[in-house]
């Protein structure tokens, strides 16, 4: 009786996630409405078919052009002309999926002998830059932009978004320092509703405008790839903002602990080289087939360089740039914190260590309460990880002028 009941219970889910969909579509058009109604300066985008699983990165076709800040094709935008300088592109340049396989590769022994879930990712990470789907040309136009906070994600994820863009990743300004938001996507993995989904996050970005989004699947493997087209997206549009910060959707970010250790490394003339995080240092590669961060052997056989726990981390503009330039150089490495170490061991610079940068919480102990005492909050920078209903209570509480601490830590 209980195998009956469960297979009854399977065959509820698939239309029970329809209706889920279809009830948050509804969501998504009636907020875009409001928008509209309310004169939250909606631009209207000229509509782009979704490019489905027959134009998935690994294949080739023509791709419409990106939804954006514009009724023209993102990339046929007039830009500044001093943009293509040291070989940056003036605009987006990537526009066809030419992604074929590397069949060199299969003849050589070490890939016979590699695990067979890493295959794919040898066989195609010499394709580096995909087309865009949705592009924000416009973002950083509109006078000097202090801080870039740059949040990876998934479509998915809406809720999560939904709270960093009510907490510290709120577009603002603070004493005169401009702030703007980007979210970086991909497009989602097979066997999801994929036309809905784009069609959702399509309307998000009609409301928000602070979507990034690449032709190319969201997988663990490909936050490597985020990290390089994200870094060439940054040279043609955004080279001008000073700062950038860099983190997941789930953490929680202290805005103005961040804009004073900015301010701090500005005073004291660090910041030409600035990147700061949570380091990891003398790391070798997990060999643990369970592990969601296992590299074998054949792929990588020997100490990582330093590196920041991806959760979240600060760099400068000057140097996002270089790090770009090296980076074209650097073969894909499957997790996106270790290609960044990679590019920064090119540039003879290890990241910095910063306490109040806590990517595995507060103290690794989950169950702490240490992890959910505001104070240990309102001290630090950025503690991962929090879901998006924790993010936007701790962001009230920490906020709240009744809050009493008794002291503040200094770093």
């Amino acid at each position: 009786m209980d195998h009956l009941f469960r297979r009854k219970r399977l065959g509820l889910l698939k239309p029970l996630l329809s209706l889920s969909l279809v009830f948050a579509s509804f969501l998504m058009i009636h907020k875009l409405k409001l928008a509209e109604k309310d004169g939250l300066g909606v631009k209207h985008a000229r509509d782009a078919d979704w490019c489905g699983a027959g134009c998935f990165s690994f294949k080739k076709g023509e791709v419409k052009p990106a939804v954006g800040g514009s009724d023209a094709p993102v990339l046929h935008e007039e830009l500044d002309p001093l943009r293509g300088l040291n070989g940056t592109p003036a605009s987006w340049d990537a526009q066809v999926l030419n992604c074929s396989e590397d069949a060199s590769v299969k003849s050589q022994d070490w890939f016979r002998r590699l695990d067979p879930r890493f295959h794919q990712f040898v066989l195609h990470r010499h394709c580096r830059y995909f087309p865009m789907l949705i592009n924000h040309p416009e973002k950083c136009t509109d006078g000097d932009v202090h801080l870039l906070m740059v949040v990876k994600s998934v479509i998915e994820q809406h809720d999560r978004r939904e709270a960093v863009r009510k907490t510290w990743g709120k577009e603002q300004t603070i004493d005169g320092k401009k702030i703007k938001t980007l979210f970086l996507l991909g497009s989602p993995t097979t066997g999801k509703d994929t036309k809905n989904l784009q069609k959702l996050i399509e309307y998000e970005d009609r409301i928000y405008g602070d979507i990034l989004q690449w032709d190319f699947m969201d997988t663990f493997f490909n936050l490597t790839l985020k990290e390089v087209n994200f870094l060439k997206w940054f040279g043609i549009y955004c080279s001008g903002v000073q700062f950038i910060f860099k983190g997941d959707d789930d953490v929680f970010v202290n805005t103005h602990n961040l804009l004073e250790l900015i301010g701090f490394r500005v005073e004291e003339r660090q910041d030409a080289d600035l990147f700061v995080g949570d380091t990891i240092s003398k790391a070798i590669p997990i060999r643990n087939r369970q592990s969601k961060y296992y590299i074998p052997k054949e792929l990588y056989d020997k100490p990582y360089p330093p590196y920041v726990g991806g959760g979240g981390f600060l760099m400068s503009s000057s140097l996002a740039r270089r790090l770009f330039v090296v980076s074209e150089a650097q073969e894909l490495y499957p997790i996106d914190d270790v290609f960044l170490g990679m590019c920064l061991q090119k540039l003879r610079l290890a990241p910095q260590m910063h306490p109040g940068f806590r990517t595995f919480g507060i103290t690794r102990r989950r169950v702490s309460p240490m992890n959910s005492e505001p104070c240990f909050y309102k001290n630090l920078i950025v503690v991962h990880k929090l879901s998006a209903v924790e993010l936007l209570r701790m962001w009230s509480v920490v906020r709240g002028e009744d809050l009493v601490c008794a002291h503040r830590t200094s770093g």
